[in-house]
C-alpha cells in the first residue's frame, strides 16, 4: 500500500485538502494514488485558492475602473505553473513536508507536468516573465496569445539530425487554465470591402470562432493574480453535415480542420503560400479576438469608447500583433461609428511597440495581394492611415519623395522580388506613442539604421527599456541551494528587491562563502548531468567547466564558432596541447526553424562532432559535447544554475538583448561574449575583470563589411582554423558521407561569411585559453563569479516593468 501522504502536523491543513481533491477531482485516495494523480490533485489545491486571489483582482479592477495593460504576444514560454504557484501561495515548503517516503517526493509530482508548449524562444519568456512581473507589481494587465495545441514542435535527435513532432501538452487537461465556455468571439477572414461614406462595408467570406481559455498569473509577495487569455479556433459548426450525410466523410472532416487548425502550431512553416497565408491568418485570429474582448470589457465598465485611450494601453510585442492598429481602427469605425480622425488619435495614445530586431530581413512583411485577399477591409484602412501619413511626412519634408518612399507603409515592389509588401514595423510605429528596444546598444542602433528615418519624424516616441528576467523563477525556485544560502546572507527580500544581491560584494572574498558556493553550483551540475545522461546516454563530468550555448539555433547566433573552437580545441588535445587546459563539457540546446536548412545543418554537425570526440579515448578526459534535445523552459531551469561559464557570441550589432545572459550570470556563470545586445550593460555592471569580452565591435563589425571582407585569406593564412573547416569539409565528422558539410564549408569561407565567425575565430580561441586559466585557480573563479551575481539587481524583471509602467503605460 502506497501512502505518501504521512503524518506531519505542519504539513495537516494542505493534507486534508490534497486528500479531498484526490477525491473529488481524481477519483482516488492514498492507497492507489500515483504521482499523476498527486499532481492534479496538489495542482487543484492551488488552483481554487488563485481562482479566489483571481476573482478578488477582478472584481477590485472593476470597481475602480483601473487602467489596464494588455500585452499582445504570439509566444508565452511559461513553463510549468506547479513550483510557480506553490512559491506565491507561500505553500512550497509545507507541500515538501506532506510528500515523503515511502511515496513521491515533491520534485517527482512537479515533474508529471509538462511545459506548456506556447512558445519557443527568448521573444515568449520574455512575455512570461513580464506577466509575471506585472502581477508582482499590483499592475492591472492581461496578457492576450494563442492557446497552440502542439506548440511549436517536440524535438528529438535522430542519427545526429533534429527531428519534429507534434508537443500535444494539452492532451490531458491542463488544471492551470479556465475554459471560458461563454467567453467567445467571431473572427472574419476574405469577402470583399468596400466604401460607404465614412465607413465600409466588409463582406466577409469565412469566420472561425475564437474561444478564451484563461491562465492565472500569480504574483509574489501580493494577492494579486493577473490573467493570459489565449485563443483556441473552432470552426463555426463541428462538421459539414451535408458532406457528412452524403458519404463524404472526408471533406466533412477538412471543413472542421480548415478553421481550427489555426490555433495548431507556433509558426507553420512560412516556406510555402499555404503556410504564409496561415501565419497571416494566425495572427490576425488572435489579436481580432484580443481587441474585441478589450472593446467589450471597457464598454461594460464605461458605457462608450469617448475615453477609451485613457483605460487602455496595448502593448505590440514585436509586430507579429501588429495589425492590430487596423483592426482596432476597423471595430471603432465600422462596428461603434466613430469618426475616423477621432478613432486614430485614441489608436496612437494606446498602442506601444517593442521592436526586437535589427536585422532587415527579419522585419515581417505581408504581400499586398495576400493582404487584400485574407484581410480586404484591413488593407483599404492601411492605404488610408498611409496615405495620411505620408501627406504629413510631405508636408513637414516638402520635395523629399526618397523619405516618403522609404517610410512608406507599403514598400512598392521596386526591390528583389518585385511584389508590394506591407510593412508590418513601419505600421507599428505610426500607429503608436512610443516605440523600444531591448538593450541600450539595441536601441541606439535601432534610431541610427533600421528606423533612423522615423526616429527624424519622431523623436520624442523612441527609447530604451533593457530586458529583464524574474528572479523568482530564474533564482529562487530554479536554484534552491544556491536561493538558501542568499537567504542566510541576505534575508529572503531579494526576491522582490534583486538590488540586495549587491550585498554579495562584501562576501566575494569569504573563503567559507566561497566554498559553499561552490557545493551549490556542483550539486547543480549533479543534477544536470544525470538529466543528460538520462537523455543522450553521455556521461559528463560534474568536475569539468561547464560551457554552455543554449538558445533558438541561428546562423546570427553563431553556434558553429563555438564548433569550431570545439574542434580546435580537440585537434590540440589529439597533438598532446594539454597544458593549462581544463576539462571542459560543451553543451549545446536549442531548436532550429523547421523550414532553415543552415541551422538544423548545424545541429547535425554538433551531434557529429560530439560523436567523435566523446568516443575518443584520447582525449575524453578533458573535452567532452552534448546536445541536450527539446530545449525549454524546464531544461533551461536545470541548465542556467548548472553552467560555469555563458556562451552570448552573436556577431555584433545582430543580438537585440538576450536574457539567457542574464539567467545564466544570476546563477553565477562567467559570460565570454561580444560587444553585442545586453552583454554590454551585463559588462558594465558586473565589471570588465569579471567578464570575457571578445571580437569585434559594432563599428568594426561595418568596418570589415565596407572594406571588403574576405573569409578566405583568414582561411588560408591560419593553420588552426584551416584544419578545423578542412576537418568539416572532408567529412572527418562524417566519414559515411564526406560532403555532408560541404554547404557549411562554403558558406564561411567562399560565400562571405555574412556573421564573421571567421573574424572573431582567433580572437574567440584565445579568449577561451583565458577561461581555462581562471577556471583552473578555483578560489578566484569563485570570487569572479559571485560578482558577477551581485551585479545582476539591474536586470530584473521587475525593473523592466517598472519603467514600462511610468514611462509607457502611464499606470
Amino acid at each position: 500500500m502506497s501512502k505518501a501522504v504521512e503524518s506531519h502536523p505542519e504539513g495537516e491543513p494542505l493534507r486534508s485538502q490534497i486528500d479531498h481533491k484526490l477525491l473529488c477531482q481524481v477519483a482516488s485516495d492514498r492507497d492507489v494514488a500515483g504521482k499523476a494523480e498527486y499532481y492534479h490533485a496538489l495542482a487543484h489545491v492551488a488552483r481554487e485558492q488563485l481562482a479566489e486571489r483571481w476573482v478578488n483582482t477582478q472584481h477590485a479592477d472593476r470597481e475602480n475602473k483601473a487602467r489596464r495593460v494588455y500585452y499582445l504576444s504570439m509566444e508565452f514560454l511559461i513553463g510549468r505553473a506547479m513550483n510557480n504557484a506553490l512559491s506565491a501561495l507561500d505553500l512550497r515548503e509545507q507541500a515538501a513536508t506532506v510528500f515523503t517516503p515511502p511515496g513521491p517526493s515533491l520534485n517527482e509530482v512537479m515533474e508529471c507536468e509538462p511545459d506548456a508548449a506556447l512558445g519557443n524562444g527568448g521573444l515568449g519568456r520574455l512575455a512570461a516573465c513580464f506577466l509575471d512581473s506585472m502581477a508582482t507589481l499590483g499592475l492591472p494587465s492581461w496578457g492576450y496569445g494563442v492557446r497552440y495545441e502542439y506548440g511549436m514542435f517536440a524535438q528529438s535527435i535522430v542519427n545526429g539530425q533534429q527531428v519534429e513532432a507534434p508537443e500535444a501538452w494539452v492532451h490531458d487537461r491542463s488544471p492551470w487554465e479556465f475554459p471560458r465556455s461563454g467567453k467567445h468571439y467571431t473572427v472574419h477572414f476574405g469577402g470583399t470591402a468596400e466604401h460607404s461614406g465614412e465607413w465600409a462595408e466588409w463582406h466577409p467570406a469565412d469566420a472561425v470562432e475564437a474561444k478564451a481559455f484563461d491562465h492565472v498569473i500569480p504574483g509574489h509577495g501580493t494577492e494579486r493574480v493577473s490573467t493570459l487569455r489565449l485563443w483556441k479556433a473552432a470552426a463555426p459548426s463541428q462538421i459539414d453535415l451535408g458532406a457528412f450525410n452524403t458519404g463524404d466523410y472526408q471533406r466533412a472532416a477538412e471543413f472542421k480542420n480548415r478553421f481550427e487548425n489555426i490555433s495548431w502550431v507556433l509558426y507553420p512553416n512560412d516556406s510555402t503560400a499555404a503556410g504564409r497565408e496561415l501565419r497571416l491568418r494566425q495572427e490576425y485570429f488572435f489579436v481580432s479576438a484580443s481587441m474585441q474582448d478589450i472593446l467589450t470589457r471597457h464598454q461594460n465598465e464605461h458605457g462608450s469608447f469617448d475615453k477609451l485611450a485613457d483605460k487602455v494601453a496595448i502593448h505590440l510585442n514585436d509586430t507579429h500583433p501588429a495589425i492590430g492598429v487596423a483592426e482596432l481602427m476597423r471595430l471603432l469605425v465600422d462596428e461603434h461609428a466613430m469618426n475616423w480622425n477621432a478613432a486614430w488619435e485614441q489608436c496612437r495614445r494606446i498602442f506601444s511597440y517593442t521592436n526586437h530586431t535589427l536585422m532587415p530581413e527579419a522585419l515581417e512583411t505581408w504581400k499586398v495581394t495576400l493582404m487584400q485577399r485574407v484581410l480586404p477591409r484591413h488593407m483599404l484602412i492601411i492605404y488610408r492611415i498611409n496615405q495620411e501619413f505620408l501627406d504629413e511626412v510631405a508636408r513637414l519634408y516638402p520635395g523629399d519623395i526618397d523619405l516618403r518612399r522609404r517610410v512608406s507603409l507599403i514598400d512598392d515592389g521596386s526591390g528583389h522580388d518585385k511584389d508590394k509588401r506591407v510593412r508590418m514595423a513601419h505600421l507599428s510605429i505610426v500607429g503608436s506613442h512610443r516605440i523600444n528596444g531591448v538593450s541600450q546598444l539595441h536601441s541606439d542602433l535601432m534610431v541610427q539604421t533600421i528606423f533612423a528615418d522615423f526616429a527624424r519624424l519622431y523623436p520624442e516616441r523612441f527609447h530604451n527599456k533593457t530586458n529583464g528576467v524574474t528572479p523568482r523563477r530564474w533564482l529562487a525556485q530554479s536554484n534552491p541551494g544556491f536561493s538558501a544560502l542568499l537567504d542566510q546572507r541576505l534575508g529572503k527580500e531579494w526576491r522582490l528587491d534583486l538590488d540586495r544581491l549587491e550585498g554579495l560584494r562584501s562576501v566575494a572574498d569569504d573563503a567559507d562563502f566561497g566554498k559553499a558556493f561552490a557545493v551549490a553550483k556542483r550539486d547543480n551540475k549533479l543534477r544536470l548531468a544525470d538529466y543528460v545522461a538520462r537523455e543522450t546516454g553521455i556521461a559528463l563530468n560534474p568536475d569539468s567547466l561547464f560551457d554552455v550555448q543554449v538558445k533558438r539555433i541561428h546562423e546570427y547566433k553563431r553556434q558553429l564558432l563555438n564548433v569550431l573552437h570545439v574542434i580546435t580545441r580537440y585537434n590540440a588535445l589529439l597533438r598532446g596541447e594539454t597544458a593549462g587546459v581544463a576539462p571542459r563539457s560543451i553543451i549545446f540546446a536549442g531548436k532550429a526553424a523547421s523550414s532553415y536548412h543552415m541551422a538544423k545543418l548545424v545541429i547535425r554537425l554538433i551531434n557529429d562532432v560530439a560523436a567523435v570526440v566523446n568516443n575518443d579515448p584520447r582525449t575524453r578526459e578533458l573535452l567532452q559535447v552534448a546536445f541536450i534535445p527539446n530545449y525549454g523552459v524546464s531544461v533551461a531551469e536545470l541548465i542556467m544554475p548548472a553552467a560555469n561559464l555563458s556562451e552570448q557570441i552573436s556577431t555584433a550589432g545582430t543580438e537585440a538583448s538576450g536574457t539567457g545572459n542574464m539567467k545564466l550570470s544570476l546563477n553565477g556563470a562567467l559570460t565570454i561574449g561580444t560587444e553585442d545586445g545586453a552583454n554590454i550593460e551585463i559588462r558594465d555592471q558586473v565589471g570588465a575583470d569579471n567578464i570575457f569580452i571578445f571580437g569585434n565591435n559594432t563599428a568594426q563589425v561595418a568596418a570589415i563589411k565596407q572594406a571588403g571582407y574576405q573569409p578566405n585569406d583568414l582561411y588560408q593564412n591560419d593553420p588552426a582554423l584551416k584544419e578545423a573547416l578542412d576537418k568539416i569539409d572532408g567529412g572527418f565528422f562524417s566519414p559515411g558521407e564526406r560532403g555532408r558539410y560541404h554547404d557549411v564549408f562554403n558558406c564561411l569561407v567562399h560565400y562571405g561569411d555574412h556573421y564573421l565567425l571567421l573574424a572573431d575565430y582567433a580572437d574567440y580561441v584565445a579568449t577561451q585559453a583565458r577561461v581555462d586559466a581562471l577556471y583552473l585557480t578555483p578560489a578566484e573563479w569563485q570570487r569572479k563569479a559571485i560578482l558577477n551575481v551581485a551585479g545582476m539587481g539591474t536586470f530584473s524583471a521587475d525593473r523592466t516593468i517598472r519603467d514600462y509602467a511610468a514611462d509607457t503605460w502611464k499606470l
